[in-house]
């Protein structure tokens, strides 16, 4: 069910991505045939210079594994663990409910159907129609922020903050009593289309602990659904490749689709990802131009009728009737969380592909730098930087100004190169002789403005088939490349790889230094820095940070920590810091047997690499969001009860109100009992 609907069985089709990029371990091993009488010199110089650029030390070789989930319970040899993580890790399990640690508390904020609009109906599943989604809290939360109510003091008024969550799919088998997926109605579409999008709803904290309630009608209170108008902006808006029959202009959309993870920007307005927006479309069968197929398969549209149908009661999201449709989805999102009445905007500069996420930073000199994974097996991982800097002050013209940096500036790909043999790379997870997966990268530039830096693509070619663009140029296939996000402490940069169990196949990539193991099923997570810590940089230095799996498989890998005192974690997918510079994961299809969890590692000193897990959510749900702040944690618990054959009369979870009950869709937040500070 999960792949039905949240990516349209991906992982089932065909891989997109049938470029012959050289791989990382062709570029090695031509590198290494001219250099192997030095290499010992040049492993010693080259890990330095890593330590020195990463912050940190060689990988020390791995403890003997023991019962890793015991002994990730006490600081072990190296003492306390981390601020921030000083808790008793969660053991691994199947329990269907959100586990957290032994001294903390948990409540609901806000479920899916809550009404958060004025004149939106309380939630009744017998009852629900498209208008009342439209003022009530969408489906299948995941990105979730806090923002201040006073942007212009950074401050909350009267204990109160603006929660912003995206939704970012539909269970229909669990929203409709009687569904019948072959026959969806009008109706049932039309709500399938008010529960996706983002909502902004204001939150008010309770004194006498870190819970969270919403404040139903406030004025900042918002829904943005699948037809809210939203503009476009940057080198593609108005372009041909953009204009339908509804549309001529080719410069505004209805709606936004599969909205994943998503950021913040330093002027205070939200970022959101458009990711498996194809699984919305039909009939790419029916397009016959050779050209226009080849684009339509490279983003992984295929086939007649969509899983949901959407197609009868709607037009353009039949690719026969309304073949540019597709191209006004797959971007980078903002919206203004201030201003109920604006008009949302898709930024084209920054690309189209499947984005997790986007996360904005700034330069030393203010230019707005964004990082963005295209969560795609064999996919790529991107960065833009815009061309004008930021503007001081909360006023109108400054926020204007501000939200137009991501209009234009230069869009950049990675290729990361390893500095082992190849030969050291074998596909089962092994460290080579250095004691780490590491290497050199290089941003390659693929468009700025209305200039194309890739041979036989126009600027306005790159930008909506950006994925093809990366092709041409050689960009480094990684193992789905989903969040990216910069530590706001060191300026380091992780990338969540979560899985890729086609690697090492017939005809497919193999290992390479980035991506070390054949059938990667549990991920990894990478670490780069780069140059002069500045994002305008074009050269990094990188390392895997984390190989994830069971600590007692000898190929796995904790950021050179003893493995037996290291929580067991799969499939990393969003992360985030909190206040002591830790990072903090949350895992999606975990394959260790247990349920998604949250977990937090230090990222330095001594305890780099110490994975202590946090929290697991109900049965059949991914853990989203994630936000940690001081006092508390919050988590999107996204579709529990999301099981093979589950439906709303025989459901596979019953949270998060119990037995006889709608399983829901909810943000979750935790909080010490003490009222202390989360994990110190």
């Amino acid at each position: 069910m999960t792949c039905r609907y949240r990516c349209g069985d991906a992982c089932f089709h065909e891989v997109p991505n049938t470029s012959d990029n050289e791989y990382v371990g062709d570029v090695i091993a031509r590198a290494l045939s001219r250099r192997s009488v030095l290499r010992a010199g040049a492993v010693v110089g080259a890990t330095v210079a890593a330590g020195a650029a990463l912050g940190g030390g060689p990988g020390a070789t791995p403890a003997a594994a023991a019962p890793a989930a015991e002994a990730a319970k006490h600081g072990g040899r190296h003492g306390k663990p981390a601020k921030g993580l000083r808790f008793t890790p969660v053991e691994p399990n199947t329990t269907d409910r959100v586990t957290v640690p032994e001294g903390y508390a948990q409540g609901v904020v806000i479920r899916w159907g809550e009404p958060i609009l004025r004149g939106a109906p309380e939630f009744d599943p017998a009852k629900q129609s498209a208008k009342a989604q439209a003022g009530q809290f969408g489906y299948n939360n995941d990105f979730l922020m806090l923002m201040p109510l006073d942007p212009g003091h950074g401050r909350s008024e009267h204990g109160r903050q603006l929660l912003v969550a995206n939704h970012e799919y539909t269970n229909e088998e669990l929203m409709f009593a009687g569904y019948d997926p072959k026959k969806p109605t009008r109706e049932q579409v039309e709500i399938a289309w008010a529960a996706h999008g983002l909502s902004v709803v204001a939150v008010e904290e309770k004194r006498t602990s870190g819970a969270l309630t919403p404040v139903r009608r406030h004025h900042l209170n918002r829904r943005i659904t699948a037809t809210t108008p939203f503009r476009v902006t940057g080198p593609v808006a108005g372009s041909e490749l953009l204009r339908t029959k509804a549309d001529p202009s080719g410069r505004k959309v209805l709606g936004t689709l599969n909205n994943c993870a998503g950021g913040t920007t330093p002027w205070g307005t939200i970022l959101s990802g458009e990711e498996n927006f194809n699984q919305y479309f039909a009939n790419a069968e029916k397009v016959t131009d050779p050209g226009r197929a080849k684009t339509l398969k490279r983003y992984g549209l295929s086939g007649g009728a969509s899983e949901r149908q959407w197609e009868k009661y709607d037009e353009r999201f039949d690719v026969a009737e309304e073949p540019n449709e597709p191209h006004r989805f797959g971007w980078v999102v903002e919206i203004d969380p201030y201003d109920p009445h604006s008009t949302p905007r898709k930024h084209t500069a920054l690309g189209r592909f499947k984005h997790e996420a986007a996360q904005a930073r700034l330069t030393p000199d203010g230019r707005a730098v964004v990082y963005m994974g295209d969560d795609e097996r064999f996919d790529y991982f991107y960065k833009f930087v815009s061309k004008k800097k930021m503007m001081r002050g909360h006023s109108a013209a400054s926020r204007e100004h501000n939200m137009s940096l991501l209009d234009e500036g230069t869009l950049y790909v990675a290729k990361l190169t390893g500095d082992s043999p190849e030969s050291e790379i074998d596909g089962t997870g092994k460290l080579p002789e250095d004691g780490e997966f590491d290497g050199r990268g290089e941003w390659i530039p693929l468009a700025s403005g209305d200039k194309s830096f890739v041979p036989g693509m126009t600027a306005e070619e790159v930008y909506v088939f950006t994925r093809l663009a990366g092709d041409k140029v050689g960009a480094t296939k990684m193992d789905r490349p989903e969040d990216v996000e910069p530590s706001p402490r060191t300026g380091r940069v992780y990338v969540a790889l979560t899985n890729n169990t086609d690697r090492g196949k017939d005809g497919k990539a193999g290992p390479d230094e980035a991506n070390p193991r054949k059938g990667n099923k549990h991920g990894q997570v990478l670490e780069l820095a780069e140059h002069g810590d500045d994002g305008r940089s074009t050269r990094f230095r990188w390392r895997l940070f984390l190989v994830c799996g069971d600590p007692e498989d000898p190929g796995t890998y904790f950021g050179g920590f003893p493995k037996d005192q290291v929580s067991p974690i799969s499939c990393p997918d969003n992360v985030t810091f909190d206040p002591y510079g830790n990072l903090w994961i949350s895992t999606d299809g975990n394959e260790l047997g247990s349920h998604d969890g949250l977990f937090g590692v230090a990222t330095e000193g001594k305890r780099r690499g110490q994975v202590r897990q946090f929290l697991t959510v109900p049965t059949g749900a991914e853990t989203c969001g994630p936000l940690v702040q001081e006092r508390r944690v919050l988590v999107a618990v996204q579709h529990p009860g999301e099981v093979d054959g589950a439906s709303v009369e025989k459901p596979a979870s019953t949270w998060p109100d119990g037995p006889g009950t709608y399983v829901r869709p909810s943000v979750v937040a935790v909080w010490p009992k003490d009222g202390g500070r989360v994990g110190a």
